[in-house]
């Protein structure tokens, strides 16, 4: 990994290496960097993974086995910008399964607790558009969604 730019670390209590595999295989342009293992006189076993650098999307992260004592919360999310329905739903279904949940106005947990917002890249213009008829009919429209269905968000933005 490289010095410039940031890092995101996300604290697992054993799960890194896991997660890590897993968010390399769910976004394109993504890969695993290196791991490093516990050492003798450490608080883990010898051996056991410390941290996984990898990236998802592009973006820098480091996988850190800390133990169970913090736990991730929606105070912090990642925003996924979707070009169209068919990537929404792709993520959402991806983020959401084998234990994920959903949550509402796009936001979910994956099954690791790490809060996403699956989002279309459209929606920012929509509901900050000078025309406060158009801003709120999108708005109104998005709170009453869980998973954001971009049809519907923008015929409620046209006054449709």
């Amino acid at each position: 990994m490289t010095t410039d730019g940031f890092t995101t670390c996300l604290w697992f209590d054993n799960e890194a290496e896991e997660a890590a595999h897993f968010y390399v295989s769910v976004f394109k342009n993504s890969g695993i960097g290196r791991v490093a293992h516990y050492t003798e006189g450490s608080p883990r076993p010898a051996g056991t993974v410390l941290t996984v650098e990898f990236t998802a999307n592009g973006h820098k992260f480091l996988a850190l086995n800390g133990g169970p004592e913090f736990k991730f919360s929606e105070a912090v999310s990642f925003v996924i910008h979707c070009e169209d329905q068919e990537e929404i739903d792709y993520y959402w279904t991806k983020l959401t399964e084998d234990g994920g949940e959903p949550g509402p106005c796009g936001w979910l947990k994956d099954k690791y607790g790490v809060s996403w917002q699956v989002t279309p890249s459209r929606l920012d213009d929509m509901i900050s558009d000078p025309d406060p008829a158009k801003a709120e009919r999108a708005m109104t429209a998005m709170l009453s969604m869980h998973k954001l269905d971009l049809a519907a968000l923008e015929k409620a933005y046209a006054g449709e």
